[in-house]
């Protein structure tokens, strides 16, 4: 993600006519990422359930922070092109390691808050990005551009970074040094509860067909294609929209901070109001609301007034509301999804479907649109649309599933009421396991 930020900051700080990009050039540059995510998600989820997670996601940090600094090397768009590619190479394999690590230590009700805060990630690079991108922005002259100060410093801030985590980070409660045998055991024994099993490295090829069946797996993928293909178009356009309402370089680096905030209030928020009504879904239906009226409003508000370039830039804050939604879905399919290889499967299948609304996203702002964008803002209403009516088929299935299994327990169905958790760790799936409820 954070390839994108430095892209949509260096977008307004000289990097298009320096490069040399014409019509949807720019555009490519965050579609080609995700197109090579799409391609090697599925060899990184093999590989990410057979490795010491912590040491591998270690070595892709500090490959990316190298790559990320050698954009500053680029002279034109095929340059650019190859080092955006590698990006998404070494970024591919962060977000599957996150899901699963999630899964291996944290209890089932804890999830949503984690998966949550590494996403508020985002909104905390906006913040820091946005500065970083003003200082460097009142660069004008010496051996290298703005811009280029800009990869330079997020690249070696990110190899520090990826050194760091694989010197503290420990690959699972086993392997964890700074605790006893008791305690580490213990950290096993406190996700029991989840039923969704620890790192288990055999591949169960009915576990495959079940997730690809299974109608909530598709859910949460259709979820990511709704959310996705809005945020990473407003996401690399942020620069060149936020400027269009007449803002100057600067003034658009230090608004793209407040972006940042509003990121992490919504998200926040988010997991606030799940964790006071225990209502994922409904919670994700609320946060749309703003995205409908901010796009509504950005594509029928002219941008005349002081008043009125306020009021859209406004507007546009808020539309990114949705993206709860995106976080909300992924910490369900982490606790709903049981069986390792089912949820690897599951985890496959919402990056996949993840990195093609990413890919898209982008290629909806056709350069011939600009500065309004009419139709990439129709696109995105079209996406909400389908997400509400996403959500609601969503907590339909699972309200009826619980239900279906606590009429079960009610005959006396013994598997199904196991207060003891007995078969929490036999790597059972969700639909195995009548004791399994799930969280809507």
């Amino acid at each position: 993600m954070m390839g994108q930020g430095t892209l949509s900051f260096a977008s307004i700080m000289g990097i298009i006519p320096d490069t040399g990009l014409v019509g949807q050039q720019y555009q490519w540059l965050t579609t080609c990422i995700y197109i090579t995510i799409l391609v090697v998600e599925y060899p990184q989820n093999y590989i990410i359930a057979r490795v010491p997670i912590a040491k591998y996601l270690s070595f892709m940090i500090v490959a990316w922070g190298a790559v990320l600094a050698c954009t500053a090397a680029c002279k034109n768009f095929t340059g650019l092109v190859i080092v955006r590619t590698l990006l998404g190479l070494f970024e591919s394999a962060c977000q599957p390691a996150f899901v699963i690590l999630s899964s291996i230590w944290y209890k089932r009700d804890e999830q949503a808050a984690r998966v949550t805060y590494w996403y508020m990630m985002n909104g905390a690079q906006q913040v820091v990005g946005g500065l970083l991108a003003y200082c460097f922005s009142l660069i004008s002259s010496g051996p290298l551009k703005s811009w280029q100060w800009l990869f330079m410093a997020y690249g070696i801030i990110s190899v520090i970074y990826g050194i760091f985590v694989g010197w503290w980070m420990p690959d699972s409660p086993m392997r964890a040094k700074c605790w006893s045998e008791e305690d580490k055991h213990l950290m096993v024994e406190r996700v029991r509860s989840n039923q969704t099993g620890v790192q288990n490295r055999t591949f169960k090829k009915e576990q495959v067909y079940e997730a690809l069946t299974d109608p909530q797996c598709w859910g949460y993928a259709l979820v990511q294609l709704c959310t996705t293909l809005p945020t990473s178009g407003l996401g690399s356009f942020q620069g060149i929209i936020i400027k269009s309402f007449g803002f100057t370089t600067l003034q658009t680096q230090l608004l793209a901070m407040v972006l940042g905030f509003y990121i992490i209030i919504v998200l926040l928020g988010s997991v606030w109001i799940v964790k006071k009504t225990q209502q994922n879904l409904l919670t994700m239906l609320g946060f749309i609301i703003p995205s409908f009226v901010g796009t509504i409003l950005l594509m029928t508000v002219p941008p005349n007034t002081k008043s009125q370039k306020i009021g859209l830039l406004i507007c546009y804050y808020i539309t990114l509301s949705f993206w709860s939604a995106q976080t909300l879905a992924l910490s369900m399919v982490s606790r709903n999804v049981a069986g390792q290889t089912k949820k690897s499967v599951a985890v496959a299948m919402n990056f996949i479907i993840w990195a093609t609304g990413n890919a898209i996203g982008p290629q909806v702002f056709l350069s011939w649109d600009a500065p309004r964008y009419f139709i990439a803002f129709a696109t995105h209403l079209g996406c909400y649309s389908l997400l509400v009516i996403v959500i609601i088929g969503l907590r339909f299935y699972l309200v009826h599933q619980n239900k279906r299994r606590d009429q079960l327990a009610a005959a006396g169905v013994q598997e199904a009421n196991d207060n003891k958790m007995v078969h929490a760790f036999e790597d059972l799936t969700d639909k195995e396991n009548p004791n399994f409820r799930y969280v809507y």
